[in-house]
């Protein structure tokens, strides 16, 4: 069958188009080259007046694993305060910091997103995390592998071992845990923890190990372009919402040695510790570096003023943050001393001189970082906040007036020690198409999403033009998913599976002779039950599998 969506006018920064007035042709699941002049079109959907993007990726949100599950169970007011009905079509769910999976998916959809990426999926909570992940109806979904504070990884640098079998090991962990990237969370500072070290800045040794983050930071990221990964390292630096610890995100940036790389949430990275209260932004200064660095992207991690909950795999820090949990209560744990875990609930008060900085500091990163395609829209959801705030955050970016009025509603000693009210800059909608789409599909190597180009899926939304841009994006008049409208006019009209993306690698599958014995001795699942298999993903998983 042959679609024809006619008269829109497309932004899709990929293949170059800004705002250009075209048709776009579907048949089945992809786009497709204009066809003769002759050909028979079996449905129209007219798109005059309407804005046409790809649909939109999220690089970084926590939707899938244990930690949301205990966030769930920790949130029961948020539970209680955001449900929904169960209906013909949609299953009931709940939930708005902490979203049930059906939520989730249906929240996602409503605002013109197909793809989605947890990025923190502990070794052996994989199929937990994609059992999950594949509940979430109407999005497409990907993991990244947490790595960097594993035994057997840090064993290898302890150890000065070959950089080939540390390459291998990388590539088998991804492989068979079926993810397609890794994250390095607080790189050995999870770890030291559990050595009751209660910080571990860059170059500062781990107790047990005497290695640093530098050299983990380092050894990950050679490991990843031996093994052909195509998105960068993912890296949660040292020292999260620490005063002053930019000066970690600006060594993290040096360990690369110009290897690809890219910093998550990098506004809870961004922070000086200038002034009275030992607080400041140093988001000009990261933004700099980033300039200077065309290897390097981010993602911001966007503070958004209300009650959230914090879940992190970085337990050190949470552990740290705990007195801070509103409600007062928090939860911490491991698996297999492999990672962490820390959920705490936190509410973010724009009257609150350390939060209303926050929120201008991921402004100011968003307009001074000068290349859109260095820089995705996220709010680390939920930990700067829900992804349903992503409409209120375009229109900050893209109306300064606007964002001029949200500024004289914060602290106004934050206010004064931010640099938003003097930026200009605002966001055209061709940009908002890199920072929500385009970008992201580049960075994790999907060559047939986060386009409109012939071969791509058929992924598209249509929105309706409005001086409110927040209305704009909250509000879809259409959504296109795999070829088939799911949302029409704020409605979920249909609910189709997603499927999962996973990396192809390169590695020599011989590592499982040296991993057999750490299995054994070591862990609690065997290397055998360890490993996610193609048709565990498709038959006991239910997820359509697809390969980078």
């Amino acid at each position: 069958m042959l679609t024809r969506i006619s008269g829109g006018t497309v932004y899709d920064p990929i293949n170059h188009v800004n705002g250009e007035t075209r048709d776009i042709f579907i048949e089945q699941d992809r786009i497709v080259a204009p066809p003769a002049a002759d050909a028979k079109i079996d449905h129209s959907i007219d798109a005059k007046g309407l804005i046409l993007m790809p649909g939109g990726i999220d690089i970084h949100s926590h939707i899938g694993g244990g930690k949301g599950n205990i966030a769930r169970m920790m949130m029961t007011e948020d539970c209680d305060s955001h449900q929904i009905c169960g209906t013909s079509l949609l299953r009931s769910g709940s939930g708005h910091a902490a979203p049930s999976t059906f939520v989730t998916g249906y929240e996602y959809a409503k605002l013109g997103y197909t793809m989605c990426f947890e990025p923190a999926v502990a070794p052996s909570n994989a199929r937990h995390a994609h059992l999950e992940m594949s509940d979430t109806p109407l999005l497409d979904t990907g993991g990244y592998l947490i790595l960097g504070n594993d035994e057997y990884f840090l064993q290898l640098l302890a150890s000065k071992s070959d950089p080939q079998l540390i390459r291998d090991y990388v590539g088998w962990m991804v492989s068979a845990t079926q993810c397609i990237g890794v994250k390095i969370v607080n790189p050995g500072g999870i770890s030291a923890f559990k050595f009751n070290q209660r910080q571990l800045d860059i170059d500062e040794p781990h107790k047990h190990y005497q290695i640093t983050p530098r050299l983990i930071v380092s050894s990950m990221a050679a490991a990843l372009k031996d093994v052909n990964l195509s998105h960068p390292i993912h890296v949660h630096a040292s020292n999260l919402g620490v005063p002053g610890n930019f000066r970690s995100t600006l060594d993290t940036i040096n360990a690369t040695d110009g290897l690809p790389l890219h910093l998550a949430h990098v506004q809870f990275h961004s922070y000086g510790a200038e002034g009275k209260r030992g607080f400041s932004s140093a988001a000009l200064e990261i933004a700099e570096k980033v300039n200077e660095n065309s290897h390097v992207t981010v993602d911001v991690g966007h503070v958004m003023f209300g009650q959230t909950v914090t879940i992190s795999a970085d337990t050190m820090q949470q552990f740290a943050n705990r007195h801070h949990g509103h409600p007062r209560k928090s939860t911490f744990m491991d698996i297999e001393c492999e990672a962490g875990c820390g959920v705490v609930p936190f509410k973010y008060r724009a009257k609150q001189f350390v939060n209303a900085l926050q929120w201008a500091i991921g402004l100011e990163l968003f307009l001074t970082i000068k290349n859109p395609w260095q820089v995705f829209l996220t709010t680390d959801h939920p930990n700067g906040a829900s992804f349903t705030t992503y409409p209120h955050l375009i229109r900050l970016l893209m109306d300064k007036s606007y964002r001029d009025d949200k500024l004289l509603s914060i602290n106004r000693f934050a206010r004064q020690a931010s640099n938003v009210e003097h930026i200009s800059r605002e966001y055209s909608l061709y940009e908002i198409a890199i920072i929500t789409r385009a970008g992201p599909a580049l960075s994790l190597g999907l060559k047939d999403r986060g386009h409109l180009g012939p071969g791509a899926v058929a992924d598209v939304v249509l929105y309706r033009p409005n001086e409110n841009w927040e209305f704009v994006f909250r509000h879809p008049a259409r959504v296109i998913k795999d070829g088939q409208s799911v949302v029409n006019e704020g409605n979920i009209v249909k609910i189709i599976p997603g499927k999962s993306h996973s990396a192809d690698l390169q590695f020599d599958h011989g590592i499982e002779k040296h991993l057999a014995s750490y299995f054994e001795s070591s862990r609690t699942v065997s290397m055998s039950n360890f490993k996610i298999s193609d048709d565990e993903m498709s038959n006991s998983i239910g997820s359509s599998l697809v390969r980078h």
